[in-house]
């Protein structure tokens, strides 16, 4: 017996896989719980298989359904495919592209990228929307975006999950962020291990980039002592201008520029990765293609 699969169904299962539980997935799907229930118990019969079963207060994936799933991915790829090859014999990038970063990806990369765009291919629109990295994955999985500016953190999805096309971008720098006057201000190159002893300002720890930092500070023999926590970049420059403790900040971040700091280059290369993220053979589409291009330019400059 042959079946036919309901694709917006196998959509659903998709989506808990993605999110983690049905609440999550109807959530993001803009179903109630009971209809996205509905929608996996349908499929389930109509396949004659379990695709959940309770696991605590949850539900997990059988593996009829992480197979089932594997085969999605696949069928979602060949769509988007099919959609390129549609596409391939015009000119010139066209339409509407849509893209997602966090923070600083959109002040010093997107917001240019999408100038010099609009200026080298009129028919072309950018639409930026500001997003943390996680939530960049999530909007890329459900179709909201075609290309994201990521920060490659250990809570991404796993390097090989086939939903996803990720390409290097650029490494971007940490700096010691010392204030003016400071002992170690001079310097041209330091070694972290000479800040131990003090007070340090970190991200929050629900910032993906703190991660960084404490990698950083591990690798060179110590755990900082960490004193203060924000989220944005120019509010840690603040507390180190006031001699509250130093900070690693990454080169893309542009601190206020009268500021009493000083950036000193650190021993050892501590750095993050940024890459560029699109649905599985995303990177083919000629607007995608297009803006990938003008963000390693504009990478390559920035950190200089």
């Amino acid at each position: 017996m042959s079946y036919m699969i309901d694709l917006r169904r196998l959509h659903v299962l998709r989506a808990v896989a993605h999110y983690g539980t049905v609440t999550a997935a109807a959530r993001a799907l803009h179903f109630t719980p009971s209809a996205a229930s509905q929608q996996i118990r349908q499929l389930a019969r109509d396949l004659d298989v379990v695709l959940l079963e309770p696991q605590g207060r949850g539900v997990r994936l059988t593996p009829a359904a992480e197979s089932l799933l594997a085969h999605a991915d696949a069928i979602e790829a060949r769509w988007d495919q099919a959609e390129q090859d549609l596409r391939a014999g015009r000119d010139a990038p066209a339409g509407v592209l849509r893209v997602t970063g966090f923070p600083v990806a959109v002040s010093v990369l997107l917001a240019p990228m999408a100038a010099r765009l609009r200026e080298r291919h009129p028919r072309l629109s950018v639409r930026i929307t500001e997003a943390a990295v996680g939530r960049s994955f999530d909007l890329l999985f459900e179709g909201a975006v075609d290309l994201a500016v990521v920060e490659a953190t250990p809570l991404d999805p796993p390097p090989g999950d086939a939903r996803f096309d990720r390409q290097p971008l650029l490494d971007d720098p940490f700096d010691l962020v010392v204030p003016a006057g400071h002992r170690l201000a001079g310097a041209e190159r330091i070694d972290l291990a000479e800040a131990a002893r003090e007070p340090w300002i970190a991200p929050a720890p629900e910032i993906p980039c703190r991660l960084h930092v404490m990698s950083a500070c591990g690798a060179a023999g110590f755990a900082p002592d960490v004193v203060h926590h924000a989220h944005d970049w120019n509010a840690i420059a603040h507390l180190v201008a006031h001699g509250l403790g130093v900070a690693l900040i990454p080169r893309l971040a542009r601190p206020a520029p009268d500021l009493p700091i000083v950036r000193v280059p650190c021993a050892g290369d501590p750095h993050r990765a940024l890459l560029t993220c699109t649905r599985a053979g995303g990177h083919a589409r000629p607007a995608v293609d297009a803006a990938v291009r003008e963000l390693g330019e504009l990478a390559r400059a920035a950190v200089a």
